[in-house]
């Protein structure tokens, strides 16, 4: 059971498990992201900037890497500190189609007041220039906001509450850009209120819990709304402040908040912005931008921040790869697909672009069968590339152990191949010439599994057994450095 009630809590038990450190004086120009990217790469702590360097309000701060290693995630989630990956990975396996069960009874509680409220300002006194607000990267169209955010949106159809994870560049003391690209629940509610020429009402939570973000950025089912998956997640519904101007709910332990409207016809140059694919994979273009009425704060208020950046230096590569493995390892469970044994997307394809699948292979065609199906479930679909399928003894959380699986059992010529998949505008193979609307890509599915036919008479491996390593280890420990199984 989750043991934090907000931000603030969670801050002090990662303190308390020594999964925190706290830096004055960083400069947000492109300093404390390269000090984010750094600490992502190594799977460090979480870091507290205080004192930014340029802002007069000491006291306002940015938090990075909030789930950057194994401790970080399981404090999130409310699992136990001190788990291996392939521990914390199969804890969580079956829990995204429990908490997608239980989410309608976690519905929403509307308060009249809450943190949140302390500081309130509207009209002319929107000023979110004040809020230490980083320039990620020196290519980047200006300082970004939003990264570690939750945008909450209503589909004006159905009346269900969404939260995505949207970037949102400050282009003005009262107007943030809204980055929410094709496909995206936030996108599909866009469409509708400007088929209908009306703007949208748009929640932006810039301060938002770290399991709030993560499951903004994650692929929650459709018709299935974040706060109350949050909720289930918690054992508790998630309190909010109905907004004065959208009446959508603005979480009530929040950092900062922010309420305003996106309006037909109305753009602006946004962009670029280096992005977790690590490129700048998409141009400055004219897109929706929000007109802030009003902004909600804590006394000294944290931003939730995010560092994109390539593979394991990206700040969210780490939990991205852990909740997008649970969640395509349910949805391949869901989907009637027998004998999984593990499902792994690791922090170098960010979560997203490299899948391993170990399955106990049981009849012929299996193997292809949940390959193509783990390269398009809900959760894997959307800028996907690579889904590698192996056999049951081979450790799907250790890349060496896959490699070698590729280089002896593949066979380089059947690979599968599946076109005009779901791609993205940020894809940096999206030829210029394509706009991101129109853009598709391809999957390849590598069959590094022992052919069906041939399961009887393939070659046996030649390898200590996992009882005799780890007895060995145990007898030899201060000999041998690391583990006997570092997963």
């Amino acid at each position: 059971m989750v043991q934090w009630a907000d931000l603030r809590e969670w801050i002090e038990l990662a303190d308390k498990l020594g999964e925190l450190k706290v830096l004055k004086g960083v400069d947000p120009k492109l300093e404390l992201s390269a000090i984010a990217q750094i600490n992502a790469r190594n799977q460090g702590p979480a870091l507290l900037f205080d004192d930014v360097k340029g802002y007069e309000n000491t006291g306002f701060r940015v938090l990075s890497n909030s789930v950057s290693n194994l401790n970080l995630f399981n404090l999130t989630f409310g699992g136990k500190t001190g788990l291996s990956l392939k521990e914390t990975i199969e804890g969580l396996m079956g829990k995204p189609n429990e908490w997608q069960l239980n989410s309608k009874d976690y519905q929403v509680k509307y308060v009249e007041n809450g943190p949140v409220m302390e500081n309130v300002e509207e009209g002319e006194g929107v000023d979110l220039t004040k809020f230490p607000t980083p320039i990620w990267h020196d290519k980047d169209g200006g300082p970004f906001i939003g990264t570690g955010v939750a945008v909450i949106t209503r589909d004006p159809e159905t009346g269900v509450i969404n939260s995505g994870s949207y970037r949102a560049q400050l282009h003005e003391k009262n107007i943030v850009g809204i980055n929410a690209e094709r496909g995206k629940h936030g996108a599909f509610h866009r469409d509708k209120y400007y088929s209908r020429d009306e703007p949208m009402p748009v929640v932006m939570v810039f301060g938002p819990d770290p399991l709030m973000y993560i499951l903004a950025g994650s692929e929650i089912p459709t018709g299935i709304s974040e706060l109350e998956y949050q909720g289930a997640v918690q054992g508790k519904s998630i309190t909010a402040v109905k907004g004065k101007y959208t009446r959508l709910p603005i979480p009530s332990n929040a950092e900062i908040v922010i309420e305003g409207f996106t309006y037909p016809g109305k753009t602006k140059l946004e962009g670029p912005h280096g992005e977790w694919t690590g490129y700048y994979a998409s141009d400055a273009k004219e897109k929706p931008y929000v007109e802030v009425k009003a902004v909600y704060y804590r006394n000294n208020p944290i931003i939730l921040g995010a560092a994109m950046s390539k593979g394991s230096y990206n700040d969210h590569a780490f939990w991205r790869s852990i909740m997008r493995s649970a969640l395509v390892y349910d949805e391949m469970v869901k989907n009637g697909i027998q004998g999984i044994k593990g499902v792994y997307s690791p922090p170098f394809g960010v979560g997203r672009q490299f899948i391993t699948v170990s399955i106990k292979q049981s009849y012929p065609g299996h193997a292809t069968e949940a390959g193509y199906l783990a390269s398009q479930t809900r959760s894997a679909a959307y800028m996907g590339k690579w889904v590698v399928v192996v056999d049951d003894d081979v450790n799907p959380y250790d890349m060496d152990d896959v490699l070698w699986a590729m280089c002896s059992r593949a066979d380089p010529s059947e690979t599968g191949i599946i076109r005009k998949a779901w791609a993205s505008g940020v894809d940096p193979l999206r030829p210029k010439d394509v706009p991101a609307s129109k853009h598709t890509n391809s999957r390849g599915i590598i069959f590094a599994v022992v052919p069906y036919e041939r399961m009887d008479n393939f070659s046996e491996t030649c390898i200590a057994s996992d009882d005799t390593r780890r007895e060995t280890f145990e007898k030899w420990s201060e000999e041998l450095n690391g583990r006997w199984d570092k997963y």
